[in-house]
């Protein structure tokens, strides 16, 4: 009779287009050839509704998983049933022991590899006369033996409390884990933690993967003690020099052939090129801003240091920076001043005498080339005090040119001082410090005994760091 089968625990397999439903038998009808299930499963997850209904057409497989004992079906005997025909349900007997239940009810909670489907169609479950989906066919032993360990469970069985995530976690000694590890790490020899010793190194990509000799930061000494010592960005140490010293080396430069002509053009370059690039480079000399042409002002004594300041001056003008020189009338110039004037004529730079001429808004730039130390009366002459106090009024950030280096405290202090070859003591008045490549030869200073290699890298003017 169809009332012996009430309450036992079955699986349909309804093909792949409705899946896999477990439940405990609550009705079956022999003339509508019908089964329903109670608190059903639908491929592992719960089913949000409390009853299923299936039709013989959808059923593809039919597994008794548990048969209650006897009594325990009698509050399924009110209801009308009738029995179920061999070509109804088509089911078959398998008794599956509570062993096997237990055994796989862990993998039937924590199943999560199905999705859920029964939204589709639970309204339809419910009501057998509406139309159901066609079966599309029949699964392959494995799944069929897959599907008997993952749902074969009993459903009222499956615990309800969650996971308890923090008791587990407490569980674990991460001491005494990490521990281990590093005892294994010392007996293999192992670089660090969790790396092994096969895996490659990796490198920036301003490393060099090569291996080379330990690096030698000081490269240059000089034959008397250091006042002062500098840096480059690059950590190598670059000593001061004295200025006797330093005009020594340019004497000797010069006596092989590295002229005051030639010093005064590359001295000029590497000036103006530290000019542009802190006049704003690119961003403020391009075709677009030809309304907006930079303004520098260059303060030039009569002496040398003033003829690197119009040689500066003259490379500005020729790319289209407003200069404006300023020089006093002196019935006697060096030759080396009036060559660089006569270049510094024919470009589009104003030349003034008075300071009267010099513009009274502030300026992108002041160029200081005022101050000589084999000079120092030029200090009291009434245009170099008149100079400083345009100057420092103007409030135009400075570049000093080859700087000296002052006992008393300067006139104008310099937001950046360039040196040439080798820098001078230079104090906090001269700002941050550049350093300038002349093109002395490395014999030239090991003539005056200095052990020199060229700290410049790839660069004509580097930064300098105070040590």
């Amino acid at each position: 009779m169809a009332t012996d089968w009430l309450g036992s625990i079955v699986s349909i397999n309804c093909g792949d287009s409705l899946g896999v439903y477990q439940g405990r038998v609550s009705a079956v009808d022999q003339v509508s050839q019908a089964i329903s299930l109670t608190r059903p499963f639908h491929n592992g997850v719960k089913c949000l509704v409390p009853e299923v209904t299936f039709r013989a057409g959808d059923i593809t497989e039919l597994k008794i998983l548990e048969i209650p004992g006897p009594g325990e079906n009698q509050h399924f005997g009110d209801l009308h049933q009738a029995e179920l025909g061999p070509s109804g349900v088509g089911c078959q007997q398998q008794q599956c022991s509570k062993s096997y239940v237990d055994r796989h009810m862990e993998s039937l909670s924590q199943s999560k590899s199905f999705r859920r489907q029964h939204n589709s169609w639970s309204s339809s479950s419910r009501h057998p006369n509406q139309a159901t989906p066609k079966k599309s066919g029949l699964k392959n032993g494995q799944m069929k033996n897959k599907d008997d360990e993952c749902f074969g469970d009993d459903i009222e069985e499956i615990p309800d409390t969650d996971f308890d995530f923090e008791g587990n976690l407490a569980l674990f000694d991460k001491a005494a884990v990490f521990e281990e590890i590093d005892t294994y790490e010392r007996r293999s020899g192992s670089r660090s933690r969790g790396i092994p010793n096969e895996r490659p190194t990796r490198y920036r990509h301003d490393e060099n993967i090569l291996e080379s000799e330990p690096i030698v930061y000081r490269r240059i000494t000089v034959p008397h003690n250091v006042s002062k010592e500098f840096c480059t960005d690059s950590g190598l140490v670059v000593p001061s020099v004295s200025y006797e010293l330093h005009k020594k080396l340019l004497s000797v430069a010069e006596k092989h052939g590295l002229t005051l002509e030639r010093r005064l053009e590359v001295t000029g370059v590497c000036a103006s090129q530290m000019a542009l690039t802190l006049l704003g480079g690119p961003n403020r000399l391009n075709p677009k801003n030809i309304h907006q042409r930079p303004t520098v002002a260059l303060l030039c004594g009569p002496h040398v240091k003033g003829a690197q300041g119009i040689s500066c001056g003259r490379h500005l003008a020729n790319h289209d920076v407003q200069v404006i020189l300023f020089l006093p009338n002196f019935m006697k110039m060096l030759e080396s001043i009036t060559n660089e004037l006569s270049l510094f004529s024919k470009t589009q730079g104003q030349q003034v005498s008075s300071l009267k001429d010099l513009p009274t808004s502030p300026v992108d730039l002041v160029i200081n080339c005022l101050d000589c130390p084999e000079n120092a009366l030029l200090r009291d002459q009434p245009w170099y005090k008149a100079a400083v106090a345009w100057a420092n009024q103007n409030r135009a950030p400075v570049l000093s040119i080859d700087p000296p280096v002052h006992e008393v405290e300067q006139g104008i202090d310099a937001k950046w001082s360039l040196a040439l070859g080798l820098p001078l003591p230079l104090g906090e008045h001269a700002g941050r410090v550049y350093l300038c490549d002349i093109g002395i030869p490395q014999q030239v200073f090991q003539e005056v005994g200095i052990n020199y290699h060229s700290p410049f890298g790839c660069k004509f003017v580097i930064p300098l760091h105070s040590a």
